[in-house]
């Protein structure tokens, strides 16, 4: 590759790495943490000050994030979700690591597609350890491809104190490799010879091995120095220099854990996977479906490869009990790469026909965004009424103006130019409706929305429970963060978490005797506690309404859904909790006798 085009492309990857830091890092820590978030970065706080608790196994993310607390002095949200996110933005160079295997422009645009999709994305503002069980296993692969076993070691052991994600992604793997060795002697229609110009994928020679090498090829010469480097990784980082043991511990935990939800169901239905996939993932979900297919028919042994392992993982998902949407991070990886691949196709353009491209392109993306917006004002109206039967012969005939305007540019002028017109424009529609659905997923919007890419219910009133806390210390004492609180009867970490800065104690008797300035209850309280106390409630957890509705007409449905879809309005049910100050601690309270 010459100089200027290497320096092209290195630009390019740096534009991809600044898009995802910034879509990573915008209002980073201004949701609250929910509790799935709050358990492993309230441990990472304890480490920090100084404590030793033992460990969820999510090694990797509390190590890594115990020095940041420790370095600033106390934990925020922003720093909580902080090493997620850089590792996030940070997958943006894995394509470049993978050159040998695609070539130079599918991989540019699977930089974008990492930087810029909406699941990854989620991930990437989570304070959890999936985002980095998925790069840090990533780059050990792909460290190992390119005969630094010294790097894949030290990535791989970062991969093992991920979590249990780690498990199910090295299981897909597995599962997927053994399946292609299987097919094996299915011989391939262009894909067995170097440098084939029908695929956008070739099997390249490598240019420190001298055979050629296959897709899920492995070179077994090098595992000494990496299982050195593995093993100082799990030593040293895995204990945080020894000022963690538990952290090894933790890292064996998850194969426990992992095994433990084959038999402890969620409660997350399988169709709530499928839909984030269509709600979230349509540009990348179209184009990977395409390539999957035409890899098939064609016999590209490496689509078929990355096919067999997007359809492996996605099975292993739906059939584990105690699943969640955010396990479809490991799908999105070979999502992203076949929508590259398939992207890459369609650029190949004449010049004689870029003036008829731009046109269709530009007429299909106009109706198709009108259809968008027509389907929209329908759920500001009553149907049926005479408004929402024009807005549906709108959209409906939008549709059709679209087909058959594309059937007269394949008659009139060429097949070509109304298939590449028709697929960018279609593209440039997807790519804006997934745009918005990053934001969303990512909670980049003003307020925060229900979505299915977050791990939990999220807490509603948390600045303002914290708030009215800190508003009671300030009066009693003249200092914040100075009262005793005890909770009872409530088991969220995440209420821990927005209180770290005080003293909690946490019993499930509450003891009267004692009288504790502050006491959080559950809705169902102790009424004894009226007699000295007053009591405040307070919205916490929120969870969304994706199931059990019952809608009267079949209308109703489609409305309620749309609604969600298109403003990401949704029913919630929220969980309340009561707030007691003992009546001393108020201005007005009158004077001890």
């Amino acid at each position: 590759m010459d100089s200027p085009r290497l320096n092209r492309e290195g630009w390019l990857y740096g534009l991809a790495f600044l898009l995802a830091l910034g879509l990573r890092l915008i209002q980073l820590g201004a949701w609250p943490l929910t509790d799935l978030e709050a358990a492993p970065a309230l441990q990472a706080l304890q480490l920090a000050q100084g404590l030793k608790p033992a460990l969820v196994p999510q090694p990797a993310y509390i190590l890594l994030t115990t020095p940041l607390f420790f370095a600033f002095g106390g934990g925020t949200n922003f720093l909580a979700r902080l090493v997620p996110a850089l590792a996030g933005s940070f997958l943006v160079f894995l394509p470049y690591f993978f050159r040998h295997r695609i070539q130079a422009p599918p991989a540019l645009a699977l930089a974008f597609f990492l930087a810029l999709d909406p699941g990854l994305l989620a991930l990437s503002r989570q304070a959890a350890g999936s985002m980095l069980a998925i790069t840090f296993l990533l780059f050990a692969w792909a460290f190992w491809e390119n005969d630094q076993p010294r790097l894949a070691g030290f990535f791989g052991g970062l991969a093992l104190l991920g979590g249990p994600a780690i498990w199910s992604a090295l299981l897909a793997l597995g599962i997927a490799w053994g399946i292609s060795k299987a097919l094996g002697s299915r011989k391939s229609k262009g894909a067995g010879s170097p440098g084939s110009d029908d695929l956008p994928l070739t099997i390249a020679k490598h240019p420190e091995r001298n055979e050629w090498t296959e897709y899920w090829s492995l070179n077994t010469d090098q595992w000494k120095p990496a299982l050195t480097s593995l093993a100082l990784v799990l030593l040293f980082i895995g204990t945080l220099f020894f000022l963690a043991p538990g952290g090894l511990s933790a890292a064996l935990a998850s194969i426990p854990a992992y095994l433990l939800g084959w038999v402890s169901p969620s409660g997350v239905p399988a169709g709530r996977l499928l839909s984030a996939l269509l709600f979230y993932h349509p540009l990348t979900l179209v184009l990977a479906l395409i390539a999957s297919l035409r890899g098939w028919r064609a016999g590209d042994r490496a689509t078929i490869h990355l096919g067999l392992w997007m359809l492996i993982a996605f099975l292993l998902v739906v059939f584990y009990p105690a699943r969640r949407v955010t396990d479809l991070g490991w799908v999105l990886i070979p999502l992203c790469v076949l929508a590259a691949l398939e992207l890459e196709r369609h650029f190949d353009i004449r010049p004689e026909e870029r003036v008829e491209v731009a046109g269709v392109t530009i007429l299909t993306a106009l109706i198709l965004i009108f259809a968008w917006l027509d389907l929209s004002s329908l759920i500001q109206l009553p149907v049926p009424s005479q408004d929402a039967n024009v807005r549906i012969w709108l959209f409906l005939g939008s549709l059709i103006l679209l087909a058959i305007s594309l059937l007269l540019v394949a008659f009139g002028w060429s097949v070509r130019a109304a298939q590449r017109g028709g697929l960018f424009g279609l593209l440039i529609a997807l790519g804006l409706y997934s745009f918005g659905a990053s934001l969303s997923a990512g909670g980049l919007r003003a307020q925060r929305t229900p979505e299915l890419w977050s791990p939990a219910a999220q807490p509603a009133m948390a600045d303002l429970l914290l708030s009215t806390v800190n508003d009671l210390s300030d009066w009693e004492t003249g200092y914040i963060n100075s009262l005793q609180i005890l909770i009872t009867n409530v088991d969220s970490p995440a209420l821990l978490w927005v209180l770290r800065d005080y003293r909690v104690d946490q019993v499930s008797v509450l003891d009267m005797t004692s009288a504790p300035p502050i006491v959080i209850t559950s809705l169902e309280a102790d009424p004894s506690l009226a007699a000295v106390y007053r009591g405040q409630d307070f919205a916490w957890r929120q969870e969304p309404q994706w199931e059990g509705v019952v809608f009267p007409r079949p209308w109703d449905a489609v409305s309620h859904w749309l609604r969600w879809l298109i403003l990401r309005e949704l029913p919630q049910t929220p969980e309340t909790i009561l707030l007691w100050a003992r009546d001393d601690l108020f201005l007005d309270a009158a004077p001890s006798p």
